[in-house]
């Protein structure tokens, strides 16, 4: 008998062993995938970069045709790689990969913003973005201008001088590139070149009688090859008949291989039409629920401004922490005090600061997207894939989806139970961004023009704030038309961090667990600015969304 039971024993510990061996393997096999998936990941983030010609980024047909061969090849590489057993954090970084390749074969094959967009050659930027990279497509080597400070020290003469002299090649190879027939993007793309012009007098000036003979000779040139682009631009604007709109198809196609939303577009239609009228509807029952309170009254003088914004901070730091709706970091404050804004007179406030003066706080929320910057700078996440920006703004639906979803998830949390009236403005605000959101996708289908989209976004703006500032409405509808799905990235995105949210609470409870608000904002930071589908997937495994979305995508 024992001699049976030590057999038995003996038997069942050989297959545990060689159980053991093979899920080690596995393991090892899974490991050494993804050090192959980091690899993979450098190699195409480098070849993602063009080549120069005369000292700037080669977008020429030539050029592209030569690099898409190559391309075809890491793509295949990355199919070659199987997630399927790996952990999942591991396969949100596979999808992550995969969702930049689409959108690098989307611009080869439909976007083509060298070819349609003039704006894409528009080199110098005044201001940080919000997000984690500028929105909308720009070249590889833009000039951030916010980086330098004034008067310059040698080392950032030196800079500017590296910066600045990408300008004149660049304008001279965008009159070979633009070939492209999309007439709304050529005539306002024709604004930004404008603008860079304007953006370049503005430097001179800053640098004075102290610049040397280099850098005034680099500015020179960029001015003179800038003003010939215009001319050229001008020149050419009478014979481009065509749409800016990708059309329905398309649409659909980047949104739900590229940015990884699943979604077509008649969903998103159907979504911000329900997002418009609930935000109206809702702001109505506001107002008559608030109808015997006292009338907001915004800030009339510098002063009142100050005083309005030091106590809407304070506030809103202290309901972050002590209601628990997120770990509240010590650079959280920092960078929000930051772009605490400033006075402006009455008669120049557009959309945005026009709410600022009646009460900070909904804007303010919106600022989550300074706390993401922040953390990216201060906490930059393990993975090298995740660290910084992803390209063709996959990240939208993450960073403008939070940032609109949480004005609102605030409010109901609590943010304004004592002033009710500034819940209006939360209203207010869930409108605009739906009704820009749903002209832009008409005008993707090119069944409106940009100025008739530029229309929905506003006459349904409540208390015709959108009718105040003009340039707000053109350069908003002007992104979309240029970056598909990034005008309705706010309401889409903002839709699916709640459904994120009720599956993650869905889980809790069916696991017997609580849900804490503050337990998923923590996991979405740390996370970090991916699209939320893939928020979604490492939050509760669930990969039913990608599957579906991504089968026809190799």
């Amino acid at each position: 008998m024992k001699t049976k039971t030590f057999k038995t024993f003996g038997c069942n510990l050989i297959i545990v062993l060689f159980a053991f061996n093979i899920l080690a393997s596995a393991n090892l096999h899974s490991s050494d995938n993804y050090e192959a998936l980091v690899v993979l990941f450098k190699e195409w983030r480098e070849f993602e970069r063009p080549p120069l010609l005369d000292g700037a980024p080669d977008y020429t047909e030539k050029t592209f045709a030569g690099r898409y061969e190559s391309f075809k090849k890491i793509r295949q590489r990355l199919h070659e790689i199987d997630p399927g057993l790996w952990p999942v954090e591991q396969k949100v970084d596979w999808y992550i990969i995969l969702a930049e390749m689409n959108g690098f074969d989307f611009n080869h094959r439909v976007l083509k913003p060298w070819v349609r967009d003039p704006a894409f050659y528009k080199s110098i930027w005044n201001y940080k973005s919000d997000v984690p990279a500028h929105e909308g497509p720009t070249h590889h080597m833009v000039t951030e201008l916010w980086t330098y400070n004034f008067p310059l020290a040698k080392s950032d003469e030196a800079r500017l001088i590296a910066d600045l002299s990408v300008i004149a090649p660049l304008m001279k190879q965008a009159q070979t590139n633009l070939t492209g027939n999309a007439r709304e993007l050529w005539i306002t793309g024709i604004r930004d070149i404008r603008q860079q012009s304007a953006n370049l007098d503005a430097i001179r000036e800053k640098i004075g009688d102290k610049a040397s003979v280099e850098l005034e000779g680099v500015i020179t040139k960029a001015k003179a090859a800038t003003g010939e682009l215009i001319t050229w631009l001008e020149q050419q604007a009478p014979s481009k008949t065509g749409p800016s709109g990708i059309g329905k198809e398309n649409y659909t196609w980047y949104q739900q291989n590229v940015h990884l939303v699943p979604l077509n577009w008649e969903d998103e239609v159907m979504l911000l039409k329900r997002e418009l009228a609930r935000a109206w509807s809702s702001l109505k029952l506001e107002e008559h629920r608030n109808r015997h309170l006292p009338e907001l009254k915004a800030a009339a003088t510098e002063e009142e401004f100050k005083e309005l914004t030091e106590r809407s901070v304070k506030k809103f730091m202290t309901f972050l922490k002590d209601k628990e709706i997120v770990t509240v970091a010590d650079y959280f404050e920092p960078a929000l005090r930051a772009h605490m804004g400033r006075f402006i007179p009455v008669e120049k406030r557009n959309f945005f600061t026009i709410g600022m003066h009646y009460s900070p706080l909904p804007l303010y929320s919106h600022f989550y997207h300074w706390f993401e910057l922040a953390r990216m700078e201060h906490e930059p996440h393990a993975s090298i894939l995740r660290r910084h920006a992803l390209l063709y703004n996959i990240f939208d639906s993450r960073n403008e989806g939070t940032a609109t979803a949480v004005e609102e998830m605030f409010m109901q949390a609590g943010l304004y139970d004592d002033n009710p009236r500034v819940r209006e403005i939360v209203w207010i605000m869930v409108a605009q961004r739906a009704a820009r959101g749903l002209g832009s996708l008409y005008a993707h289908a090119n069944e409106m023009t940009m100025e008739e989209a530029g229309k929905i976004h506003s006459e349904w703006t409540p208390r015709g704030w959108m009718k105040t500032e003009r340039e707000l409405l053109i350069f908003e509808q002007h992104l979309y038309a240029r970056q598909p799905g990034y005008g309705t990235s706010y309401i889409v995105g903002k839709y699916l961090l709640e459904e994120a949210m009720a599956a993650y609470a869905r889980q809790k409870e069916n696991q017997g667990g609580p849900f804490k608000l503050k337990d998923f904002f923590d996991q979405l930071n740390a996370i970090g600015n991916i699209p939320i589908s893939l928020g979604r997937l490492q939050m509760t495994g669930m990969e039913d969304q990608l599957v579906k979305m991504l089968a026809n995508s190799k």
